[in-house]
């Protein structure tokens, strides 16, 4: 559909076209600076969530390791036994943090090592290598809880940078041009019948002029 059919060419709709204008910049300005700041603070937890996966690599090893050689000691079945025996560790708190209008979770507590005694399963009958064994996968789960956090945070960033990101896109490609030509469409129009009506005032009082100077 042509401008010409949609944009009334009157002031009040040009006072309009440009306090949209206002807005739109305004808009724009405002969503560029939180890309800005979701980008930062995106590659902020994007490298501590590279560190996260390296520790994790580590302290995983290093559990699979110890549970091999505890496996060795004592056998499979026993350590099984004990590994089901294990009873529940702290309970991890699970909040909201909210990073430029964005909701990502905010995990505090978790699992940390505890002593022998605390797991559950009997000390009695087991011996350090189960110990070893448990404390590095209580180590290595702290690890993962914190790891899912970060990536967690990481997916729901970058959702909301593409969304911030098709906003500025539309604002400076689509809906500012756009109204920078209803604007000087609207301008256009209106100095055209400034200038009509002003040739068609002339022309009357020319008209007139003419008129009171014949004779009756």
């Amino acid at each position: 559909m042509a401008m010409e059919e949609t944009v009334k060419p009157t002031r009040m709709e040009l006072m309009t076209t440009k306090n949209k204008m206002k807005l739109a910049v305004q808009g724009h300005r405002l969503l560029k600076q939180k890309r800005d700041v979701l980008v930062l603070e995106f590659f902020q937890i994007l490298e501590k969530a590279r560190d996260l996966r390296g520790e994790l690599d580590q302290k995983a090893a290093r559990a699979y390791q110890d549970l091999a050689v505890a496996e060795a000691y004592h056998g499979v079945l026993e350590v099984e036994n004990a590994a089901m025996a294990v009873s529940r560790a702290s309970n991890v708190e699970i909040s909201v943090k909210n990073i430029m209008g964005v909701k990502v979770p905010d995990i505090k507590g978790g699992y940390s090592s505890r002593a022998a005694f605390e797991r559950g399963y009997g000390i009695t009958g087991t011996s350090a290598k189960i110990d070893e064994a448990a404390g590095s996968f209580e180590e290595t789960l702290a690890t993962v809880i914190a790891l899912a956090k970060t990536e967690n945070a990481l997916i729901k960033l970058l959702r909301e940078i593409e969304k911030t990101k098709r906003r500025v896109n539309a604002l400076e490609y689509v809906v500012m041009p756009r109204l920078r030509r209803q604007s000087k469409y609207i301008s256009m129009r209106l100095d055209e019948m400034e200038r009509e009506t002003f040739f068609t005032l002339k022309t009357i009082k020319k008209k007139l002029a003419r008129k009171q100077q014949s004779p009756a």
